[in-house]
């Protein structure tokens, strides 16, 4: 329903640019496009991410919601590259602009963003959903904005304030989206995700009975909702201990979010070490 409401709205606000020689309401018209389509995008990678893993995709399509995440920041950079390049175009020859015309679109659009970004209040959990709501509160500021530009514009005659104002808008778009888009590029990349604390984790698992060393570990993002890790447990003379690995795993999931664990248990035996030596960590 939001993508739907949101791109017939972006039809008329870029009509309606068009016709009323705004570059605003056209910068914020681009804006609203790159938030349709970040939407689409993000429907598309949560249906991939429902789909069950296959043998050669043994995690399934989880990750796809990372790479729309990634593509939707790109998209928002190239949106913001082309309002900024041709708001500074424009400020050097000013344009009438229909100021009436421009008020009475974004005065609409302030409710189109603002209602949409109250359907996706509930998923800040989702780095796609939060981005989505984040994008449709920050256009409802921003159709905020061109109605007061065009109120100035028609007060004042400074034809030179719509402009400028689209530059602002490229601002908040950039703004808005630098965190989400670093954040993206990190868990593409496998860092550890945001809000997961590496060194309490390894603080748990050290503190289990029997443990006398961790290394070999290992977090990343599955999806934009789900973690993953990895880890050696060496518990010297304990054995294999399923009620303490079933349990570890609860707690890691229910206090640490990592929903898949894996932890691998040795012995310490220093005639056979593990394989792999223990990760150096910066």
């Amino acid at each position: 329903m939001g993508t739907t409401l949101n791109f017939v709205f972006v039809l008329v606000e870029l009509g309606y640019g068009f016709a009323a020689n705004s570059l605003a309401l056209l910068a914020d018209g681009l804006h609203n496009l790159s938030d349709v389509a970040g939407l689409l995008i993000a429907w598309g990678a949560l249906a991939l991410g429902r789909r069950l893993p296959t043998h050669s995709r043994t995690y399934g399509y989880r990750r796809a919601s990372i790479l729309a995440a990634l593509g939707n920041a790109a998209f928002l950079l190239v949106a913001v590259g082309a309002i900024a390049y041709e708001a500074l175009m424009r400020l050097s020859h000013p344009a009438p602009v229909a100021t009436a015309t421009v008020m009475v679109v974004s005065g609409i659009g302030i409710l189109v963003n603002g209602g949409t970004a109250l359907l996706f209040m509930g998923g800040s959990h989702d780095l796609n959903v939060r981005g989505a709501f984040l994008h449709m509160a920050a256009d409802a500021g921003v159709s905020l904005g061109v109605v007061i530009s065009a109120f100035l514009v028609g007060l004042t005659g400074w034809f030179w304030i719509d402009p400028a104002v689209s530059i602002l808008i490229a601002g908040v778009i950039l703004f808005g989206s630098w965190d989400l888009g670093r954040q993206a590029v990190n868990l593409a990349m496998d860092a550890v995700p945001q809000g997961v604390d590496r060194r309490k984790i390894e603080a748990y698992l050290g503190s289990l009975p029997g443990v006398s060393e961790v290394h070999d570990v290992h977090i990343w993002a599955m999806s934009t909702t789900e973690n993953a890790m990895t880890a050696h447990l060496v518990r010297p003379g304990a054995g294999l201990d399923d009620a303490l690995l079933s349990a570890a795993t609860t707690e890691l999931r229910d206090r640490f979010s990592i929903h898949h664990v894996t932890l691998q248990v040795e012995a310490g035996d220093p005639t056979h070490p593990c394989r792999f030596a223990p990760d150096e960590v910066v």
